[in-house]
């Protein structure tokens, strides 16, 4: 481990000490020499592990993402969907038999389909790989429609808004906050990782999930690391320009901002330099991916990263990718199933690539969204929501079962707080808290990722 990556695990480790309350004199020295084994416990040689956060932005549409297929119940989907629903012949082939009985719903009878569109992860669902939380969102503590209906308990901020709920749902404050559930985790992880700069990564642009308070996001495109032209290739053909670039934006200086901004120029530097050499060295992977679908060269760069992990030192990453498109008032029928192919290939392709590469039990990708969006139809799409299905995929994952409590297909109902918004009853935090335990977060640290975490019973959902 370098010098600079042992003081970003020394201040990772003072933080988590000084947040989880064992710096003090009176803590006990056995829940010290707790904290201190565990923040080494991702060192072992080749222990490995990746969480892929796959963000839909705009909100997506979940009543046409896991669809209710059984007579009854399709029957009452469809008289609230009207011009939105599916054919119940048209989600036969991707019904869903859970290993677990599902729970909630109103109905013993309820029964879910995939979206056609997503039917390569129902050979997933069935191998065992694939799982489905129903009706999660962001909550403060647990709520009841009666209690959101008085406003007699605290709320997430700014409820159905784009901007704040991508906020919540990636860093549990409102819009504006520095830090995200992804980057505090990376925070917490710095101490197993050699290259501690490439513990977060986003394939996405910048994104507030992969910033922690000393966890650096790390940006790639699709097509691997982002170069500085002039610094990459001649500057306007001559050579000597190239190198006075270079040493105009890395050259140390006495200037407080100034230096700083040259620390960074180096920083980036190098760190495109190993990314890029890393990369050329990988075989191509054998695993298509769909190179019209933006989304899925996105995980492809996921998994070649992954597969150049040795090169990178590191044993705990943390990536965030994204598809956007999803904020459907209008033209719902028209552009939501292409998205959701978009979707379905990219994570059946992600996944054959783990398998390939051999981490498929030590990756494990998850889906969010803005927020669901209302069961029922404005005419052609549907409006901002809250609660919504999410997706939990990897070789790790106890897969082909449902996990919380399905809401009534129906209006009005107990979990709906207007025209089929449904109210969470999971909250993110608890589905965060779940995937960060996997990851090795321990638990007493859980609340310095997800400060709500302590006002909710389960911290572990069970995923794995």
């Amino acid at each position: 481990m370098n010098t600079s990556s042992i003081d970003f695990a020394r201040r990772a480790f003072l933080r988590r000490a000084a947040l989880t309350g064992v710096a003090g004199a009176a803590a006990p020295w056995a829940l010290n020499l707790s904290l201190m084994g565990e923040a080494a416990a991702a060192e072992g040689p080749g222990d490995y592990k990746a969480l892929v956060c796959v963000f839909l932005y705009g909100g997506n549409d979940h009543g046409n993402t896991l669809v209710p297929v059984d007579v009854a119940n399709h029957a009452a989907y469809a008289a609230v969907r009207t011009d939105l629903a599916t054919p119940r012949a048209d989600l036969l082939a991707t019904a869903l038999t859970p290993a677990v009985a599902l729970q909630g719903g109103g109905s013993s009878s309820l029964q879910y389909a995939l979206a056609s569109q997503l039917a390569p992860l129902k050979g997933l669902w069935d191998a065992g790989r694939l799982a489905v939380q129903l009706n999660v969102g962001p909550l403060i503590q647990p709520t009841t429609l009666a209690q959101y209906q008085a406003r007699s308990v605290p709320l997430p901020p700014k409820l159905f808004s784009h901007n704040d709920q991508q906020s919540v749902w990636q860093s549990n404050l409102p819009e504006g906050a520095t830090s995200g559930w992804g980057g505090r985790m990376g925070d917490l992880l710095l101490s197993g990782n050699g290259g501690s700069v490439f513990t977060c990564i986003s394939v996405t642009g910048n994104a507030v999930y992969l910033t922690g308070q000393t966890a650096v996001q790390y940006q790639v495109s699709s097509s691997g690391a982002v170069a500085i032209n002039g610094i990459q290739r001649a500057l306007y053909g001559s050579a000597t320009a190239q190198s006075a670039l270079r040493t105009l934006v890395t050259a140390p200086s006495a200037h407080l901002l100034q230096d700083e901004y040259a620390r960074i120029a180096r920083r980036s530097i190098d760190a495109e330099g190993q990314v890029s050499a890393a990369l050329a060295r990988l075989p191509a992977l054998a695993t298509v991916f769909n190179s019209a679908n933006p989304l899925a060269m996105q995980l492809q760069m996921v998994a070649r990263l992954i597969a150049a992990r040795a090169d990178f030192g590191v044993s705990r990453q943390v990536f965030m990718v994204s598809l956007g498109g999803f904020d459907l008032h209008d033209l719902l029928p028209d552009r939501h199933p292409g998205l959701l192919t978009s979707l379905g290939e990219a994570l059946g392709s992600f996944h054959q690539a783990t398998v390939e590469l051999g981490v498929a039990d030590r990756v494990t990708a998850f889906t969010a969204s803005d927020f669901g969006r209302t069961y029922a139809s404005n005419g052609d799409g549907s409006d901002h929501g809250w609660g919504s299905h999410h997706f939990v995929l990897g070789g790790a994952v106890r897969g082909g079962r449902y996990f919380g409590t399905a809401p009534q297909v129906a209006l009005n109902g107990p979990e709906d707080v207007g025209q089929g918004r449904l109210l969470p009853s999971t909250s993110v935090d608890q589905y965060g808290a779940t995937l960060a335990r996997w990851l090795g977060v321990p638990e007493t640290a859980l609340p310095a990722v997800l400060p709500n975490i302590g006002n909710f019973g389960g911290r572990d959902l069970g995923y794995f």
